[in-house]
């Protein structure tokens, strides 16, 4: 992403304040992108509309979509800029949206997060996850709160893989976070995990060395990151490289440095495949509390595209 011309948010019914126009409107402002609010609606009253006839059933579509057009005309009243709006009768809301970005060719999807009251945590919904999965275009998950003025962004690699898709997820992760990072004047750090030493190989092996092991991998983590970010014009102290599970040390490393976006790369994997070899990127996601942009990699074909 070297810019941003065609924004998609998506507008939550649910809510009375969209925290998604919030970001789209502000990153639009300085970007000179266009946006589009967008609205999947769908009459889930099956037994109501079982006993209407077709031309019934239309009409009563028809008025709710209006309905909810005038409502979307209202909401963006409140915002300084030029908003186009658009409304879609969908039973699935993240297939409405993906079709409407492979429809319309938008840049980025921007949509909001629910927030636990209690915990004050970060709620994922089933249509966040599909979007992460599915949608060709990145995805910006965004809480409530704007981003400050030399704020801190995250930008989550791999630096080790010989895997062609992840390499190419690197470098995406780092030049998006170094785009926004240019429009939200904030600072970038990378962040590299590495495994653990598994604890079963020093039982079973009397002679290997734990700690020795250990720093190999630390090493070798440590200077593939630093080849890496020396590549993109960061330095050794712009890496933040630990030991332990992705899924752990981002959120942490996150919370740490008060960061407002982390970027991480998804390779999109549905079905069989997600179900066996799993999606690290969502591991991560679910723990963090912050401001996600969720990246495919380049060319990456959605199964909703014909």
């Amino acid at each position: 992403m070297d810019s941003i011309k065609n924004i998609l948010a998506v507008i939550d019914p649910t809510i009375e304040h969209q925290y998604s126009l919030d970001r789209a409107v502000s990153l639009a402002k300085k970007t000179g992108a266009k946006v589009t609010a967008f609205l999947s609606i769908y009459d889930f009253s099956y037994e109501m509309t079982t006993m209407l006839s077709k031309d019934e059933r239309e009409a009563m579509r028809d008025a709710v979509i209006n309905d909810r057009n005038a409502w979307i005309h209202d909401l963006i009243n409140d915002y300084d800029l030029n908003i186009h709006t658009l409304v879609e009768w969908h039973n699935r809301p993240f297939e409405s949206i993906i079709n409407a970005v492979l429809e319309d060719s938008f840049d980025l999807v921007v949509k909001g997060t629910h927030q636990h009251d209690t915990l004050k945590s970060v709620i994922f919904t089933p249509t966040d996850w599909h979007l992460i999965r599915k949608c060709p275009a990145p995805v910006l998950l965004v809480k409530e709160q704007a981003w400050p003025e030399k704020g801190h962004i995250l930008a989550s690699v791999n630096a080790v893989s010989d895997d062609d898709l992840h390499l190419q997820l690197n470098h995406r992760i780092i030049k998006d976070a170094k785009f926004i990072a240019s429009i939200a004047n904030a600072k970038i750090s990378l962040v590299n995990a590495y495994p653990a030493t598994p604890v079963n190989i020093a039982i079973e092996i009397p002679e290997f060395n734990p700690s020795q092991y250990t720093e190999a991998v630390r090493k070798h983590h440590e200077s593939s990151t630093y080849e890496l970010a020396a590549k993109f014009g960061f330095s050794k102290q712009d890496c933040v490289v630990k030991e332990g599970l992705p899924e752990d040390v981002i959120p942490a490393v996150a919370k740490a440095t008060n960061t407002e976006l982390v970027v991480i790369g998804s390779v999109g994997r549905t079905g069989l495949s997600a179900a066996l070899i799993g999606n690290t990127a969502e591991h991560v996601i679910d723990n963090l509390d912050c401001d996600v942009l969720a990246l495919k990699p380049d060319g990456y074909k959605s199964p909703l595209e014909r």
